[in-house]
């Protein structure tokens, strides 16, 4: 072979070299993420943590591929909502009634994914829960048996209980739904469920002041942010009160509550992640059904019962699916 023949090979060879040290050096694509949930950080640490978990589960890690602008508002839902519209995001996330109708209303072109909602149908999010049908999708935390269940465990652990009262916001169209539902399950086990409106922290005290005029046995503290957000707070008075109390997730138990029965959210953020997966590969939120809860949880704190003096039975303490010692 000549040596000009040996020289062009060489230079084709260092060409493709360059090329493909080139090609490896380009930055990847890094998908922009936006999530918005009411309250605070510390008030969405656990889900955070779980999306967080679910979305490295799948490949992607903040600061690498993927980059997350995170916004919790107590109020000005809209003007935080736009704000994340305006950085022209691949995808929001969102979790809480509020965040999504801000977001909804914000964009009509932004895939968004529901972290966690009640009625996605009734509140209008959706068509239906197997064809969305717009820009949202994601997982609802809505199971008609949750709150039959929850009379249920009242029942059994506290059987001389027979009036219930339910904290509530009447302008949260979930838990309205499920009232109805809560009365049909209420009388098959002889309880008397009244409904008490709960609309802001401020009114937490005096709430709790009529429950117990009301001669409450026993309170169920309805999935809202409201109670969400402040939960600890909410724990500490119900417990100085005396009153034996079911709340809808584990967290509120964790932060000092009685009881807990309700699907997880921790799950359902993490699943989350999966939406947000499939969404930045190019599915059309309108083709993914919204999912609803498939892991419940059961939660007793022993530290609470023994500040109001209860005594949990064993055969209930074997079924939980955690025990705060």
């Amino acid at each position: 072979m000549k040596k000009a023949g040996v020289l062009s090979i060489l230079f084709v060879l260092m060409l493709f070299a360059v090329a493909v040290i080139a090609q490896a050096q380009q930055p990847k694509k890094v998908h922009r993420i936006g999530f918005l949930a009411p309250g605070s950080l510390s008030a969405y640490s656990t889900q955070i943590e779980a999306f967080r978990h679910g979305l490295r589960d799948l490949g992607y890690i903040e600061e690498k591929n993927i980059a997350v602008e995170y916004r919790y508002p107590e109020r000005n839902f809209d003007q935080l909502a736009g704000e994340l519209v305006r950085l022209k995001l691949d995808v929001i996330v969102v979790g809480g009634m509020a965040a999504i109708l801000a977001v909804k209303q914000a964009t009509s072109t932004i895939p968004i994914v529901m972290a966690a909602v009640g009625d996605a149908v009734g509140s209008g999010f959706v068509t239906s829960l197997a064809r969305p049908g717009g820009n949202i999708t994601g997982l609802s935390f809505l199971s008609p048996e949750v709150r039959g269940k929850q009379l249920e465990l009242l029942k059994e652990l506290f059987p001389k209980v027979s009036r219930v009262v339910v904290f509530h916001d009447p302008t949260f169209y979930p838990v309205s739904k499920s009232l109805t539902e809560m009365e049909i399950v209420s009388r098959s086990l002889g309880l008397q469920v009244q409904f008490l409106e709960v609309r802001s922290p401020d009114e937490f005290e005096g709430a709790l002041k009529i429950a117990v005029e009301k001669r409450a046995g026993a309170l169920l503290i309805s999935a809202h942010p409201v109670f969400s957000v402040n939960r600890k707070r909410l724990a500490d008075l119900v417990a100085k009160g005396g009153l034996p109390a079911m709340y809808p997730w584990r967290e509120f138990v964790e932060a000092g509550g009685l009881i807990a029965y309700g699907p997880s959210l921790e799950d359902l953020y993490r699943r989350a992640a999966v939406y947000v997966d499939k969404i930045l590969k190019g599915t059309k939120p309108a083709d993914l059904p919204v999912e609803q809860p498939t892991k419940f949880e059961f939660i007793i704190n022993l530290k609470a019962a023994k500040q109001i003096g209860l005594t949990i039975p064993q055969s209930v303490l074997y079924r939980a699916d955690k025990v705060i010692k």
